[in-house]
């Protein structure tokens, strides 16, 4: 990555000195298909930017990462590409007033997911094509600025081979050859796009008549590769679409700007989904092959409507720079959630986000990393890694406080107001500020210094005091801040009280809704109540915060959790248990014994799927080692008597089954497995489908029952991309020291695998039961890492040090091996050194964890 950064201050001056009238780029990708003449395969990429400088003789730089290029003009003055162009800028001198560039170039094709990543389907051989941008691989594919305040219209055109389609932001159409596309509105160079290939492609239409008797037509598509073909249920995607468009309609008042709405499913992607509009991409992993829970579907429905947010909020109106990149994923983060509530079938998806969404927020805000949501982004590299929890996840919870805080009206009105003022324009977090406080009447300033400008996360903890009589003579709610930052915000809360009924229901009894300010702060309204059972001190999930149990809550739910019926209470508790489990204040074998009490009982199944990767994580990472051996016993016996007992076919018999498998451990566990793959084992109701095979054959395979011939024998059977990357997977996961070495080269030694096959080797290589098999790689680790940042793009850069960090290697020779890198390589890149220090910080975590485990024993 050397060479290739962007700095927040090179941008601003670029931008003082630079605005941009338009680009038309050409690209020739007909070298995509056939033998490749040389490697890296290249394609002709051809690029006019016509723009003014404001200080004419000035210098400035375009931006371009390229093998090759073959000429440049500027002003039509012809510049040595060998003399301006150093591999990622090329270098402007004496600018006019108005300056027009061509830059003629031959560019790569990706195989990490970056820029043009060209994807070879094995099923079918067929070529595929598609582009990824964010936040800067634009120049990947076409010289240009490559900041997000440096807008223009775009018109593209391109070659492609004769039998495949090719689609961009703009309505395209083929004439004598040639693929051309209606000019953008002006829009950041992040979000131009371009999709090509023999994709599957259908059509629809969204029509919306306006209360002035206008009427605004879209025309839609959604696409994926052929081979995903019958598994695409583009009736499903369409009719999300629609309701989306119709609830921004009614609640935005601004027509989507941007003609027509493409989604494109495509392969190998690294993230949910891109925003680029007229053009979405998503990976195509949201077209199920297999029988899945409502959660998929509800999940999927969030990221269409995320997505469809961002036409607003992000690419009608973008952040000037990735300091404020909140204004765009929290917004959208928010309204993926509120809209699948007001407008689709999944009308409790508040619950998923409180138990979900808001589980990877507290993770990220309790990490060294965490920032405040509105950023000090220093360059390209710190913004790769703020797309994290706190940007997208805390966001959008604060949003929603927010809305508690200002009201609904006012805070639609003032987004209103901010689209109207900014379109097609760039803005800071004053800019947003202005128009909500305009609408609401209220002085946000303070309320964005407590949530937008400071990081860290509140606990809030209820104090009951009772009388004689068993009434409660004071609640009062307690805050607590993390010494690292120690700040107290306003909350807006409702505190619920619950007690059992007659039926032995836990229910609520009492609900009041107020702020908190301070350390404490008694709750007037609720003395006199009965006692409480349970006192939720943020109920109905209002604010952003670490729940926490007096000793009577604490207790009840030991005793009683199942029996709480509101699935949104109930869901707080959870994710409040398993936050005192992860602060090493409740047991991780307390946690299991929860889960194998009360999970069964579970309604609602995204809950449900939920606390299976939580207890698997508690038992993997925070349980004492001497107590695994007995925690994976109860949890396989749990899982297996869960799933005897689920309605046959349903989804939760699925979710069981799958949990099922990533816990199985005794031998008798491994043959029911293979049985149910073989035929010879039955479980009334479950149909063994091809996904589910794969994740009954990946535990067969860790531990040794199924071998190389018999992953072979099901990628026959499964002879598809998909099939692929789970057969890599489940042979980097078999437990022997020479698969672990080969995986290890493949990964850290050679970048000749695709993302999305580095993605599933380093899935498979990181196995719970073969921490003494790994143990050797812990040092190589960190020999290895400063080089791979150094010579691997940026997204393959984060997933080996993420991925292949030794966190199975948890104790504290690890602990100390980490510290002792970070010590000796303090020059190291920012970027890599976060993500070393987050992993040291979730080792750290885990050996706090275990020792509160251990010491319940």
């Amino acid at each position: 990555m050397p060479g290739e950064n962007l700095s927040r201050d090179e941008a601003r001056e670029r931008a003082a000195l630079l605005s941009v009238d338009g680009y038309d780029v050409s690209l020739d990708l007909r070298s995509a298909v056939g033998d490749a003449d040389s490697e890296p395969r290249t394609f002709r990429s051809v690029t006019t930017i016509r723009f003014r400088c404001n200080e004419p003789g000035a210098s400035a730089f375009a931006d371009l990462i390229a093998p090759s290029v073959t000429a440049v003009s500027l002003n039509g003055r012809d510049l040595d590409p060998s003399e301006v162009f150093d591999g990622s800028r090329i270098a402007l001198e004496d600018l006019a007033a108005e300056n027009e560039l061509i830059v003629d170039a031959q560019c790569a094709y990706s195989r990490t997911g970056e820029g043009m990543h060209r994807f070879v389907d094995p099923e079918d051989g067929e070529v595929y094509l598609y582009t990824q941008y964010e936040p800067a691989d634009a120049r990947r594919v076409f010289a240009n600025f490559e900041q997000p305040d440096l807008k223009a219209p775009y018109r593209f055109e391109v070659q492609a081979p004769d039998d495949w389609t090719v689609w961009s932001n703009g309505a395209g159409e083929l004439v004598d050859g040639v693929w051309r596309f209606a000019e953008t509105k002006p829009i950041s160079t992040y979000i131009t796009c371009v999709v090509a290939g023999p994709y599957h492609y259908v059509t629809d239409t969204y029509t919306r008549t306006f209360e002035d008797g206008t009427t605004l037509e879209i025309p839609l598509g959604a696409m994926c590769r052929k081979g995903l073909a019958p598994y695409f249920d583009a009736d499903d995607i369409f009719l999300i679409t629609k309701q989306g468009l119709d609830f921004f309609h009614d609640h935005f008042d601004y027509p989507y700007p941007f003609g027509k709405y493409d989604q494109a499913f495509v392969p190998e992607y690294n993230l949910g989904a891109m925003e680029n509009p007229g053009l979405v991409t998503f990976r195509e992993e949201y077209i199920f092959r297999g029988k899945v829970t409502q959660a998929s579907y509800e999940g999927r429905a969030n990221v269409i409507l995320h997505e469809m947010a961002h036409m607003w909020f992000g690419d009608l109106v973008t952040m000037e720079w990735w300091d404020d990149l909140w204004l765009k994923e929290s917004f959208a983060d928010f309204m993926g959630t509120f809209a699948n509530v007001g407008a689709t079938r999944f009308t409790n998806a508040w619950i998923t986000f409180a138990n979900r969404r808001k589980a990877w927020a507290y993770r990220a805000d309790q990490l060294p990393s965490t920032h405040p949501i509105t950023a000090d982004i220093r360059d390209l590299q710190d913004a790769k890694l703020n797309f994290d929890g706190i940007t997208y996840a805390k966001g959008a919870s604060v949003l929603k406080q927010l809305v508690a805080y200002v009201g609904q009206d006012a805070f639609l009105e003032g987004a209103r107001r901010y689209f109207k003022r900014n379109a097609y324009g760039n803005t800071r977090l004053g800019d947003l500020l202005s128009a909500l406080e305009e609408t609401s009447g209220r002085d946000l300033a303070a309320w964005a210094r407590s949530w937008l400008q400071t990081a860290g996360v509140n606990s809030l903890t209820p104090q009951v005091l009772l009388n004689s009589e068993g009434r409660v003579t004071e609640l009062a709610v307690l805050q607590e801040a993390p010494e690292s930052y120690p700040e107290l915000r306003p909350h807006r809360v409702a505190v619920g009280l619950y007690r059992r009924n007659a039926d032995g229901d836990l229910e609520r009894y009492a609900r009041v809704e107020t702020d908190i300010e301070g350390p404490r702060t008694v709750v007037a309204e609720l003395a006199g109540a009965e006692a409480p059972e349970l006192v939720l001190v943020n109920d109905d999930d209002l604010t952003y915060c670490k729940i926490r149990f007096d000793e009577a809550s604490l207790a009840t739910l030991r005793d009683h959790l199942g029996a709480l019926t509101d699935p949104l209470a109930r869901a707080l508790c959870w994710s409040a248990l398993w936050n005192m489990t992860r602060d090493a204040l409740l047991p991780a074998r307390d946690f299991v014994d929860l889960v194998l009490r009360f999970a069964g009982r579970e309604s609602e199944i995204g809950v449900l799927q939920m606390l299976h990767a939580w207890t698997n994580s508690a038992l993997v990472h925070y349980a004492a080692p001497n107590w695994r051996p007995t925690g994976e016993r109860l949890l396989a016996e749990g899982a297996l008597r869960e799933l005897r007992e689920a309605e046959p076919g349903s989804e939760h018999q699925l979710a069981w089954a799958r949990f099922f498998a990533v816990v199985a451990s005794s031998e008798a566990d491994f043959q029911l497995l293979k049985g149910l793959l073989e035929g010879t084992a039955k479980i009334d109701g479950l149909e063994v489908d091809q996904e589910l095979r794969w994740a009954l054959l990946e535990p067969l395979a860790a531990h040794g029952v199924a071998d190389e011939q018999v992953l072979a024998a099901e990628l026959a059977r499964d002879d598809t991309a998909s099939g692929k990357r789970h057969q890599v997977r489940c042979l980097a996961a078999r437990p022997s020291a020479a698969v672990k070495a080969q995986a290890w080269a493949q990964v850290v030694e050679s970048d000749a695998l695709s993302n999305a096959l580095v993605e599933a080797t380093i899935a498979g290589f990181q196995q719970p039961s073969q921490r003494e098999l790994t143990a050797p790689y812990a040092e190589k680790y960190f020999a290895a890492i400063e080089r791979v940042w150094a010579e691997r793009s940026i997204q393959i850069g984060m997933d080996v040090v993420r991925g292949l960090f030794p966190s199975l290697q948890d104790d504290q020779e690890t602990l100390d091996a980490t510290d002792a890198w970070l010590s000796t390589h303090e020059d190291a890149a920012p970027a890599l050194r976060r993500l070393v220090l987050e992993a040291r910080d979730d080792l750290a975590r885990a050996l706090r964890a275990q020792e509160c485990d251990a010491t319940a024993g």
